[in-house]
């Protein structure tokens, strides 16, 4: 199908994905790009899955959060970054109607679940550093199972208003989505109902999400850094700071880029749109990528090493 405009599009059956307008001759580059951060993404989160599950010293609370933070940034990646691909390298930028609902459901599901898993990531790191002695009757196996179960259901049923919103409405403008993934607000802009409501439903999930979980994940650290400097030696602050430090890292990267992202395609009319899409998709990309960097303990790499040696020999 061309790119022209499609009118009295009452229920398309396609959308076309236009990838990063303005910057179509620089796709190929960008690709390369994507390529390799999806590369080492999807290498580094399964790592982490295959270490945890071979190591029976490493079955705890924290890293079954971060299993399922790995599972969480693996199908995120999965569900955006081959159709970016795809556009990229053979133009096959049609996208069917259902499946663009499908990735839009999963993209929001799945962003409002890392958050989430960062807020139990959070929790685990006070509680094991401001209440050693009672981590693990705090954080049994049943308390973690469950966290991880109301982290899902809160992460889905948020996400399920923007696919019947879009589901509703009727599309007379055009079937050309300005983007290289099914972002929701994207789409609103071609329908040609009142689309206000939906602004107004993705305010509250980013203030909903972001508004609760980053409040929580900044006393956290609040308190773990008062623990921190409470330390009696200067090594055991440096250290536990320099994990406590990095931790905050991969939290910012994954906060900031949402956070700007979801007010400037509201709020910034006078920003480039080439720029909301590159950021868009740096929120999709980079904590995918930082996750198992970041949380890729000194334990998961001295069991990763130990593996691979041992089959050495």
């Amino acid at each position: 199908m061309s790119d022209s405009n499609t009118t009295d599009i009452t229920n398309p059956s396609i959308f076309i994905l236009r990838g990063i307008p303005g910057l179509e001759a620089a796709h190929v580059w960008i690709s390369i790009l994507f390529c390799t951060v999806y590369a080492i993404a999807i290498l580094g989160n399964f790592t982490i899955l295959f270490v945890v599950k071979m190591e029976p010293s490493l079955h705890g609370p924290m890293y079954y959060f971060l299993c399922m933070l790995a599972i969480t940034d693996l199908v995120l990646s999965a569900a955006t970054v081959p159709k970016m691909l795809s556009i990229f390298w053979f133009n096959s930028r049609e996208i069917n109607f259902s499946a663009c609902l499908t990735q839009m459901y999963f993209i929001h599901c799945f962003t409002a679940m890392e958050s989430g898993i960062l807020v139990a990531l959070a929790l685990d790191r006070y509680v094991a550093i401001c209440d050693p002695l009672r981590h693990s009757t705090t954080l049994t196996n049943s308390v973690v199972a469950k966290t991880g179960l109301a982290v899902l259901l809160r992460s889905s049923i948020l996400a399920l208003p923007y696919a019947f919103l879009v589901r509703w409405w009727s599309y007379c403008r055009t079937n050309i989505i300005p983007h290289s993934y099914c972002a929701h607000i994207a789409v609103a802009k071609l329908a040609c109902n009142d689309t206000h409501i939906s602004s107004y439903y993705g305010l509250f999930v980013v203030f909903s999400v972001i508004g609760l979980d980053v409040p929580f994940i900044t006393m956290s650290y609040i308190k773990i850094l008062r623990a921190i400097f409470s330390l009696p030696t200067k090594d055991a602050r440096l250290k536990t700071f320099g994990t406590c430090g990095s931790h905050l890292c991969c939290i910012l990267s994954f906060y900031l880029p949402e956070f700007f992202s979801s007010l400037t395609h509201r709020f910034g009319h006078k920003v480039p749109l080439h720029v909301l899409v590159l950021i868009a998709n740096v929120h999709l990309l980079v904590p995918p990528l930082f996750h198992p960097i970041i949380y890729g303990t000194k334990q998961i790499r001295d069991r990763l090493l130990k593996f691979f040696t041992c089959k050495r020999t």
